[in-house]
């Protein structure tokens, strides 16, 4: 058949598969599906709460007495004793509380649902007809799971500064390294610790998505995932596996606190990224190598 007699249908799937603007269609559609699910909500809703409680925790801890700041960093992170100081330190306490469990789990939750949960649910075969294509469609649920890792960690960061403004009083603030800082400085730093929280949890997002392609059942893969973080964080705490711990993804996690020094100490922060990086490419092109060739029977 010449090209001049091919018309119809197929032309037309063709001609949208090519056409940038409808892959930016599909990821509209599957990020507003996604943020849609109560699932989801409720997800963004428990770490939203977390910064409440560990303000009003604080609040009620520390009092409002002098040098009640103290008793608060026992056990928690460095910079806890200064919230009742000025509440943004409350969005760093809040990201540090929440980044060992929580955020990992809402992430392994989004992951691990991303491939499976539509296999599970009949949904995959219809969206692969569509045509998204087998590698768009992989791009497109990784590209969701990562914008769910800024959202979340926004969702954090954005409570505990509305917690802390109305808990505490804002102002000038003390890095880590002893030297005062501005609000306006201290604000953006608060961004860009934000911002590297969630670049932490992007090998979780391909290694989620990897899981997810391995199986039809959503809630297998999702707890898999979630699974493996909770064993991963274990063995990074065994002194006897000391030799292994900087190729776990999540050693440098708490690397971000590095941001609140003076000057910023960049090591462990450039040794994540990097870290990530490694976990993405490698889980990235497992996850391709196993849906490009999975039979897709439902």
């Amino acid at each position: 058949m010449s090209q001049a007699e091919w018309t119809g249908p197929d032309r037309t799937l063709v001609a949208r598969e090519r056409n940038p603007l409808w892959s930016l269609g599909l990821l509209r559609s599957e990020l507003v599906t996604t943020l849609r699910r109560w699932r989801t909500l409720a997800l963004l809703a428990v770490l939203a709460a977390v910064p409440i409680l560990v303000g009003i925790a604080v609040k009620v801890e520390t009092g409002d007495g002098p040098g009640a700041g103290g008793r608060g960093g026992e056990g928690g992170p460095a910079f806890i004793a200064q919230i009742t100081n000025n509440g943004l330190f409350l969005v760093f306490t809040a990201l540090a509380v929440t980044l060992p469990f929580f955020l990992p789990m809402a992430v392994g939750v989004v992951a691990g649902d991303a491939i499976a949960g539509e296999a599970n649910s009949g949904t995959l075969r219809y969206l692969l007809v569509a045509p998204a294509g087998r590698t768009r469609l992989l791009l497109v649920k990784y590209a969701t799971t990562m914008a769910f890792c800024l959202l979340a960690t926004l969702v954090v960061a954005l409570s505990a500064l509305a917690v802390g403004a109305l808990l505490f009083p804002l102002g000038d603030l003390t890095t880590i390294s002893g030297t005062r800082i501005d609000f306006a400085d201290g604000l953006g730093r608060a961004l860009l610790i934000a911002l590297a929280v969630a670049a932490s949890l992007t090998g979780l997002a391909a290694l989620g998505l990897f899981v997810s392609t391995l199986t039809d059942s959503g809630i297998a893969a999702m707890a898999t995932t979630v699974g493996l973080v909770i064993t991963v964080q274990i063995l990074d705490q065994i002194p006897q596996l000391h030799a292994l711990q900087p190729y776990f993804f999540p050693h440098y996690w708490m690397s971000f606190a590095d941001l609140m020094r003076d000057p910023v100490y960049w090591d462990d922060l450039t040794r994540n990224l990097g870290l990530q990086a490694l976990y993405v490419a490698v889980f990235g092109s497992a996850a391709w190598a196993r849906f490009t060739t999975k039979d897709i029977t439902a």
